[in-house]
Order: C-alpha cells, then sequence, then structure tokens
C-alpha cells in the first residue's frame, strides 16, 4: 500500500481519487468499478472543476481576489468552488433549487458562501429559474458568473484528471464508462478522452426517469421534462457543454430505483454514496448483466451519502415518500405514521425541563410533544403553553413539563 506524503495546499489534494472494484453485488460476467470521487477534500467530483474554472479565469484575467463568484448549483459544485473560494480569497454566492438537502445547505453556508435559494418547480427561461437568477445576480452585483453549464474549464477538467486517472488505473483496458449529466462536463471530458484512445469503449448515460436525456439519445426530440427527487444529474434541456452524441446507451433510473442501490451499496459494500451514486450504480448493473461476454466497466461515487441523511437514508423520509412500505395490521392504526412501540416518536417525560421540550421542538422541526410517562400519554405540550410559561421570566424555562402541559385530552 502507497502512503502519500504530506502536503501544504488543500487544493493539491483534489484529484487521484482510488478505484475500487465491485465484488459484493451481482455484475453478470463483468468487472464493475467504482471511483470514489467523495474523497476529494471538498466531498465531490465537483472539486474538480471548481479548481479549473477559477484557475483559468485568473489566467485569464476575468477575476482577481476579494471579487465576487456567482454560481447556479445543486449543492456540489456550490461546495467545491467554496472550497476553492475559501484558499484563494473570493467571495461567493451560490443560487440553488429549494429540494436540494438540507445538509448541503448547511455545509456550503459553513464554507463561508452565500447561499440563495429558488424554485425547483420552473423551467430554463424563467426568472426563478437558478441558472438564469444567478446570471442576472452576476450582472446586477457586478460579480463574475462561472457558469458550469457552458464554461468549457468544467469539461477540460475530466479531460486533463478524471479520464487519465481511470486510464492509468486499468492499464487502459476499459470498456464502459457509466455517467449521469447534469452540467454535462463529465460525460464530455471523460467521454472524448476514452473515445480518442479507442473508440469502441461504450459510453453509458444514467438518467433519472423525468429527466429529458434518456428520451434525446434514444429518439433525437426533446419532450417536457418530469419532476424527480435524485440531486445532481438529470436535466430539462441539454447543456452547451455536453456532447449528448458521445453517448451509446442511455438507461431511465426511477428515484426508488436510486435511492433503493443507495442502500444496499451501504449495507453490501460499505460505500455511502449520494443518491446520483444509485442511478449510475443502478445504470451500470443492468448494463454488466445484459453482457454476454467480460467487460470491464467503470463508474462514479461522485458524492458522499452524508449529505443526504436526512432524505434516502432515513427510513421516515422514504416511507414518506412512497419508497418503501410499513408493516401493516389493517386497522386504524395503519394511519399512525411514527409508532410509541417502535421507538419513533419525539417525547417528553413530565419531570424533564421546558427547556428541555423546547430544545426538543426546535431540534426535530415540531411545534408539539406528547408527555409520556412509563409508556402512558398523560398530557400534551406545545409551543404556546411554553411561551405562556415563560413570558415573563426566561428563568421559568426550569420549570417541569408537567406544570405548563395540557392534560385534558
Amino acid at each position: 500500500m502507497m502512503i502519500s506524503k504530506p502536503v501544504n495546499d488543500t487544493l493539491s489534494m483534489i484529484g487521484n481519487t482510488p478505484l475500487l472494484q465491485v465484488c459484493k453485488l451481482d455484475t453478470g460476467p463483468c468487472e464493475l468499478f467504482l471511483k470514489l470521487e467523495y474523497q476529494n477534500p471538498g466531498g465531490s467530483i465537483k472539486d474538480r472543476i471548481a479548481a479549473q474554472m477559477i484557475q483559468a479565469a485568473e489566467q485569464e484575467g476575468q477575476i482577481k481576489p476579494g471579487d465576487l463568484l456567482v454560481e447556479a448549483t445543486a449543492g456540489n459544485t456550490g461546495l467545491g468552488l467554496a472550497l476553492v473560494a475559501k484558499q484563494k480569497g473570493y467571495r461567493l454566492r451560490i443560487v440553488m433549487p429549494d429540494k436540494m438537502s438540507q445538509e448541503k445547505v448547511f455545509n456550503l453556508k459553513a464554507m463561508g458562501a452565500d447561499v440563495q435559494m429558488t424554485r425547483s418547480d420552473v423551467g430554463k427561461g424563467h426568472a426563478d429559474y437558478y441558472q438564469d437568477k444567478a446570471e442576472r445576480i452576476a450582472k446586477e452585483e457586478q460579480g463574475f458568473f462561472v457558469n458550469q453549464f457552458a464554461n468549457p474549464n468544467n469539461w477540460q477538467a475530466h479531460y486533463d484528471t478524471t479520464a487519465p486517472e481511470i486510464w492509468q488505473q486499468l492499464d487502459g483496458k476499459v470498456d464502459a464508462f457509466v455517467c449521469g449529466v447534469g452540467s454535462g462536463g463529465t460525460l464530455t471530458g471523460v467521454g472524448r478522452f476514452l473515445k480518442e484512445r479507442q473508440n469502441s469503449i461504450q459510453i453509458i448515460l444514467a438518467d433519472p426517469k423525468g429527466s429529458i436525456l434518456k428520451h434525446y439519445v434514444d429518439t433525437g426530440e426533446l419532450m417536457a421534462a418530469g419532476s424527480w427527487l435524485v440531486e445532481g444529474i438529470g436535466e430539462d434541456f441539454i447543456p452547451p457543454i455536453c456532447e449528448i452524441d458521445l453517448v451509446d446507451t442511455a438507461y431511465e433510473v426511477s428515484d426508488a430505483e436510486s435511492f433503493a442501490t443507495c442502500r444496499q451499496l451501504l449495507k453490501q459494500q460499505g460505500i455511502m454514496g449520494g443518491s446520483s451514486t444509485g442511478t449510475l450504480l443502478y445504470a451500470a448493473l443492468q448494463y454488466c448483466r445484459a453482457q454476454t461476454t467480460k467487460k470491464r466497466v467503470v463508474t462514479l461515487v461522485p458524492d458522499s451519502g452524508n449529505k443526504y441523511l436526512s432524505k434516502m437514508y432515513n427510513d421516515f423520509w422514504m416511507q414518506d415518500q412512497g419508497f418503501t412500505q410499513r408493516q401493516t395490521a389493517g386497522d386504524i392504526s395503519d394511519l399512525i405514521a411514527r409508532h410509541h412501540r417502535d421507538h419513533a416518536t419525539v417525547i417528553v417525560s413530565p419531570q424533564e425541563s421546558l427547556l428541555t421540550a423546547f430544545s426538543r421542538m426546535k431540534l426535530y422541526d415540531v411545534s408539539q410533544l406528547p408527555v409520556m410517562d412509563n409508556d402512558k400519554i398523560v398530557g400534551i405540550i406545545d409551543e404556546s403553553d411554553i411561551l405562556f410559561a415563560v413570558q415573563k421570566n426566561q428563568e421559568e424555562f426550569s420549570r417541569s413539563v408537567a406544570e405548563a402541559m395540557t392534560s385534558r385530552l
């Protein structure tokens, strides 16, 4: 095992991510490899493009330290830009659709980015569409619009780094590469590189159900986009830098298939990938199992699942979205989403303090709590009960829940 030597520059740690062979899932006659991009310092494959796009803009004299950078992103490009901007002394404004995980928002803010949420239910051309809004903000505030969707340094980063790494790690023995399309940089950069080395290498598109790209690959026609919950890939238009003609075969993958595959990967292989990992891996497994001869197939783990703990790795969220089924009893108890017998409810005891009850409400984003004493419900307490009890003296937070709860149920 090679041990890397110490470095004194965080940005020098971008790239050279490991390649892991999938050995605990059914890959048919094929060898399937995962490039673990979440091991970049910013936590995703987007570190690569962030570093290259900012460096190129500096070299071209478009930006200098202290300037404002503005970008539209599903989160990971923003995290990569936040990493690079912080190291190089830039301000950063991120415009993000409101369907993205809270973990990404918190992560961006922790890294110093100014985050502005916008609607996810509108398409390109609408004033609130995240890309159009970011471009407008950049013009109004005299910032630099990074524009990953049209920036050639996006795909160039993958052509210069991601693809050569794959080629070297597998000694040039690659038969297929599976990727998704968000901005299109990975497809274009890696696809170009591999096709130039050997045109027979298959480029496989993994596309969320609802995205227009699989349909376009199959028919050459654009369709109206639907909706999907997988983050970071899938589009309602073809990005300017996306060379969609590089794709040989496309697979459509539902949210349910993506999330189930992510959870299976964690359970079987110990890798916690983000939501797009499930889409890519599901398509890669379908491709591998359809082959009749041995092939070497590569796909990506674009980011870590630690940004999705409140979503696809949360059993209750999966149930609420209809992706997993609860056991049913065939009676009125089936209407209860969280059963106390399963330790799934958030409760407070009558002996606990009002401060504890209030803190628990804030932590779990609820406005009321059942009060339980030895598994028996003895009351309920809500925010108004607490506010009424402490409105004149904050020291009243030390009073017990029993003194403020409603016991007439």
